[in-house]
């Protein structure tokens, strides 16, 4: 197995700087007839949203025409998120005014789910609105592998994780949960996964396809159950990486890693039962306990955290019809 993940590593692993010719890569792009959007998921990301916006639509749209479409779709925010981001250019829409019809779900995997019926390309890269150091590799990056391999399906990002904290960076640290929870499920379950280094970032670049025959979980474990979906799908030769170099963003308290964690577990343990892998687990409870002490008193505090899932898109109706519209 180790020879096996080391190949795999070798051929399927680059960096940044292998697609850092935009010219060559736009022409290959344009060469192929391909069309790629920009979805940012958002909800309450004031702080960031404007940056990144600006700097994909100056670099990535008007100086390099990489990108056909930049997106953001938002939870719901009670910031100016979508203010900003349409004040820079980016189109916007409210996750809950995509296909209106359907019972109203929340979380982060919606607006992924939600991004395949609202835009148009036949690539569509996701990536997070807190990142502090956004750089046009985290887009050039992952399409690259898509562009120059027909054979590549999915791309995921990986980097150094410093993590900003009060006013200072720490060297370095994050991928908790992927080290503690998701590495060790992988090598217990599916060893050739251990070799995609952060399986739980937020920046991936996949072909329409592949995104619109999958489900989604709309909560903490939409990144597990793509990994998971398409391994099963196709295989790890469908999988690239991409080294990002460095990612700094907001670090996460260990109580909300916890929740995290929870949600992810249930898609594992859910995708093992589909798989046919385990038995006789049913039912899977959705409260996530955990405990907090005040005046020297203990006490248990609940979530409920389901996880809950959308469909493959392309068994939605209202996609089905859209998609015969552009044929």
């Amino acid at each position: 197995m180790a020879v096996k993940i080391n190949s795999w590593l070798k051929d399927n692993t680059y960096h940044h700087s292998n697609f850092e010719d935009l010219k060559e890569l736009i022409e290959e792009k344009e060469k192929q007839g391909l069309t790629i959007s920009l979805c940012i998921p958002t909800l309450n990301e004031e702080k960031t949203i404007g940056k990144e916006v600006v700097m994909f639509k100056s670099e990535l749209m008007n100086r390099y025409p990489l990108l056909d479409e930049i997106a953001v779709i938002d939870s719901g925010s009670d910031d100016k998120t979508l203010e900003i981001a349409s004040s820079f250019g980016a189109d916007t829409y409210l996750a809950s005014d995509i296909l209106p019809d359907l019972e109203p779900m929340k979380g982060k995997g919606e607006n992924l789910w939600k991004a395949i019926y609202q835009l148009k390309g036949d690539i569509i890269v996701y990536i997070d609105a807190d990142i502090k150091n956004i750089h046009p590799r985290f887009v050039y990056g992952m399409v690259g592998p898509l562009i120059k391999r027909p054979e590549v399906q999915y791309v995921k990002a990986f980097y150094d994780r410093p993590l900003a904290f009060s006013d200072s960076i720490r060297p370095s640290g994050g991928g908790r949960v992927t080290e503690i929870l998701t590495r060790p499920l992988f090598s217990l379950f599916f060893p050739e996964l251990t070799a995609i280094i952060q399986p739980l970032s937020g920046e991936y670049a996949v072909r329409r396809e592949v995104l619109e025959s999958i489900p989604f979980p709309i909560g903490y474990g939409v990144e597990t159950s793509h990994i998971l979906d398409v391994y099963h799908q196709f295989g790890m030769s469908a999988f690239a990486q991409t080294d990002l170099d460095q990612r700094v963003h907001r670090n996460q308290t260990t109580r909300a890693l916890g929740k995290m964690s929870f949600g992810i577990l249930q898609t594992f343990l859910n995708r093992l039962l589909q798989y046919g892998m385990i038995q006789d687990v049913v039912d899977l409870p959705t409260i996530f306990r955990q405990f907090q002490v005040k005046d020297e008193i203990f006490e248990a505090v609940e979530y409920n955290i389901p996880e809950a899932e959308r469909p493959p898109m392309n068994t939605i109706a209202e996609y089905q019809k859209l998609n015969r519209g552009k044929k």
